[in-house]
């Protein structure tokens, strides 16, 4: 029977035993990963049936909402990879004093971070050339997910540390939970009292009719249930985490030694996920010409596309925790083969998403938006990109691997070089002869490249050094 224990406790794995604790944690972050995207593929379906202009609204601020939300991701993991390390080391003190500085730090971060939303809320959907029939709603649905990011940071954060202890389940389970509140907060509040008929009887079914507001206020009401009871499980009830009986008389205020560290793991990851977004921004912008079909098509696909990448990213998740661990406990060869187990495993199971994507792609744009037009370009781009998907998984699985060994500032590099060296230029120059159809050309061909730089750097040994660990016998004070 595989389990995380058996790498802090120095036991020998066989690799069937690799396999299947690789598909333990895998497959419930895949399950948590999916139900956060098919709660915005919701949203984006409800919306879509508001008409094209709020589809539009919607889809003008989603690259400016991933980049506060990635953010604010990246900087948890600052103290996430932490925790891997110590208790992989076996020293849970050491773990819970990361996770009570994470919290005071995260918090202070979510609150700025929420501040400068807040400030260029109104001017923001002019800035990225939106028309000003979809502005108003636009400024309406970023400024409501901005400001509860004090509160969203904490999901993500108590995500992170129970994933990175090995817990899949948990985050799993609150995550569909999540997934379910947002189908039900958003059919109250996004739409107005309405007559369904049940049983060949009239039923008056209430709603408050808030449109694009609703659906924002919707999802973030579902996130705060879900990061309330994500918090309350981490701190109560997680094993080696838990702050309730562990006599730990570590504080809440940040330590020097710990902050240093999440720099030194989240500065990388954060510049490049604000490089990235800035490159979606950038590709909005490009888009944003073309028109509101266009700009809603984009949006769609984007959201639909997520469906099968989103497995890559729950399975890199398992990649860092399970990296992460084996570091910590000074496995190095461990570490590498599960690299590559969770790496193959991600390519294969995008692979076949890739193709449910392909067939599948015109019910998925249909059940997103009645508007003909837009399902019809959402399709032909998300045929374009499900060819590039097997290799977008080894870019996404490695780089989760890099991240557990605190291997973040040449990832972020490639990822930089990749986007706007290959993605902008050539989206920039095909946009004006072969609209949306380019824009997607363009990324489906840096994706490619980009899985084959990661593939080459993970083949290689330089990610792969001793003396990143945050399990050093000096590095978290135990106090």
């Amino acid at each position: 029977m595989a389990d995380i224990s058996q790498i802090k406790n120095g036991e020998k794995m066989s690799l069937r035993q690799q396999v299947a604790l690789t598909a333990k944690l895998s497959w419930p972050a895949i399950i948590a990963q999916l139900s956060t995207i098919l709660m915005q593929y919701i949203d984006a379906s409800m919306v879509g049936r508001l008409g094209a202009d709020e589809s539009a609204s919607v889809g003008l601020m989603n690259s400016s909402l991933w980049m506060f939300w990635g953010v604010c991701s990246m900087i948890t993991m600052g103290f996430s990879v932490q925790v891997a390390h110590l208790l992989g080391a076996g020293n849970e003190s050491g773990a819970r004093s990361v996770l009570k500085q994470g919290i005071t730090s995260c918090l202070i971060a979510g609150s700025v971070i929420a501040m400068l939303g807040v400030a260029i809320a109104f001017p923001l959907p002019h800035w990225l050339g939106g028309d000003a029939e979809i502005c108003g709603n636009a400024t309406v649905y970023f400024l409501t997910f901005v400001s509860a990011l004090p509160i969203l940071i904490m999901n993500y954060l108590a995500g992170g540390m129970l994933r990175c202890a090995g817990n899949m389940t948990v985050p799993g389970i609150l995550n569909v939970g999540m997934c379910v509140l947002d189908v039900v907060f958003n059919f109250f509040l996004i739409f107005p009292s309405r007559e369904l008929m049940v049983g060949g009887n009239p039923l008056i079914v209430p709603g408050a009719g808030l449109g694009v507001f609703g659906a924002a206020l919707g999802t973030v009401c579902a996130e705060i249930v879900c990061a309330s009871a994500m918090m309350y499980y981490l701190c109560r009830r997680q094993k080696g985490l838990s702050l309730i009986g562990s006599n730990h008389r570590g504080g809440y205020r940040p330590t020097r030694g710990v902050l240093r560290r999440a720099v030194k793991i989240a500065v990388p990851m954060t510049a490049e996920h604000i490089i990235f977004c800035g490159a979606q921004i950038t590709i909005t912008l490009i888009v944003a010409p073309l028109g509101v079909v266009a700009i809603a098509a984009n949006a769609f696909a984007v959201t639909a596309e997520s469906l099968c990448y989103m497995p890559g990213f729950g399975i890199g998740e398992a990649a860092t925790t399970l990296c992460g661990q084996s570091y910590g406990a000074g496995r190095y060869p461990l570490v590498r083969r599960f690299c590559y187990l969770t790496t193959m495993l991600g390519m294969a199971i995008m692979t076949i998403m890739a193709v449910v994507m392909y067939v599948c792609a015109p019910m998925m744009m249909e059940i997103m938006t009645p508007v003909a037009a837009i399902a019809e370009a959402g399709t032909e781009v998300l045929r374009i990109e499900a060819f590039a998907e097997p290799m977008y998984a080894a870019s996404i699985v490695a780089y989760g691997a890099f991240v557990g060994v605190g291997d973040t500032l040449i990832p972020a590099i490639m990822n930089f070089g990749s986007i706007w060296l290959v993605r902008i230029p050539l989206a920039a120059v095909l946009a004006p002869t072969l609209g949306l159809q380019g824009v997607w050309i363009a990324m489906a061909a840096e994706l490619t490249f980009r899985g084959i730089i990661f593939l080459i750097r993970m083949r290689g040994k330089a990610w792969l050094k001793p003396g990143r660990t945050a399990a050093q016998p000096d590095a978290v004070p135990e106090v």
